[in-house]
């Protein structure tokens, strides 16, 4: 089972991923605002109620960044989509007072001519660094005029991470105190570092790799086992760079593993994003 499932249903709702949902008619928009969602979620809220509740003191606002990129044969590609919507929610639920946006779905991966890094298998979506660093500006100066005063950039993928970063310094430079923003970027850090390190001492050090190996697999499998082709995998050869696994092995991923990562995401960005706040009260 995943370990939000709540949360899991209206992100997959709103990101167009079924979890055993009917099929929909042409022209049907579905989003799901039940239970937390229903409580975090900038889009599941009118107009009224976010003014009403911006002015009683919920001013701060996480911007997820997913990511749509190929993540070898056995995992969708909207991986890190899902888990930023969701861990989003359950970071803003647990540090309380936050909303959390739509969650910003087209990010640089690769040139496509030449097509390089992700952009060379079907299935990735890129854009210039540019535009995407324009994307967080206008969002992060959308939100600023409405009341929010901090603004949190969560990011799922490694590749933008200093485009975030770089983003953030020029807004707090060019706002200069009347809001500020925050690159939770330690959530992402936790992955390659503590995570990657809890597994190898589990014994699980030949299948720690960069890219749709055992980690990142184990994560999916956590907050949404239906992205993940877990028959074809358990009975695959070992999947290599040409598949777009970039080193080690997912075949032994499990959700237990997977928890461990995402509990430790989720403990040190509420950590982070409460410091903030008191830092900015």
């Amino acid at each position: 089972m995943p370990i939000y499932p709540r949360l899991l249903r209206s992100a997959c709702a709103m990101l167009g991923v079924g979890i055993g949902m009917a099929p929909l008619a042409f022209g049907q928009a579905v989003m799901h605002c039940s239970g937390t969602a229903a409580q975090v979620e900038f889009a599941c809220h009118t107009w009224t109620e976010i003014d009403r509740s911006v002015h009683g003191g919920t001013d701060t606002i996480i911007i997820p960044v997913g990511g749509t990129e190929q993540s070898g044969p056995y995992m969708a590609v909207g991986k890190h989509n899902v888990r930023a919507q969701v861990l989003a929610d359950e970071i803003a639920r647990q540090a309380g007072q936050t909303f959390v946006a739509p969650v910003i779905a087209y990010v640089p991966e690769g040139s496509t001519s030449p097509r390089t890094s992700h952009m060379r298998f079907p299935g990735t979506i890129s854009v210039p660094p540019a535009v995407f660093e324009g994307m967080l500006k206008g969002a992060a100066e959308s939100f600023r005029v409405q009341g929010f005063r901090k603004i949190v950039f969560l990011g799922d993928h490694g590749g933008y991470q200093a485009s975030m970063a770089h983003v953030a310094q020029e807004l707090n430079t060019r706002w200069k105190g009347q809001a500020a923003v925050l690159d939770l970027r330690d959530y992402y850090e936790v992955i390659p570092h503590q995570y990657a390190d809890a597994l190898k001492a589990q014994g699980h050090a030949a299948e720690v790799g960069m890219h749709a190996e055992l980690s990142d697999t184990s994560l999916m499998l956590a907050v949404d086992p239906s992205l993940v082709r877990q028959e074809a995998l358990r009975t695959a050869p070992k999947p290599s760079v040409t598949d777009g696994v970039y080193g080690g092995d997912p075949r032994q991923a499990t959700p237990g593993l997977g928890r461990i990562g995402t509990e430790m995401q989720i403990r040190t960005a509420v950590t982070a994003l409460q410091s903030f706040n008191r830092s900015h009260p």
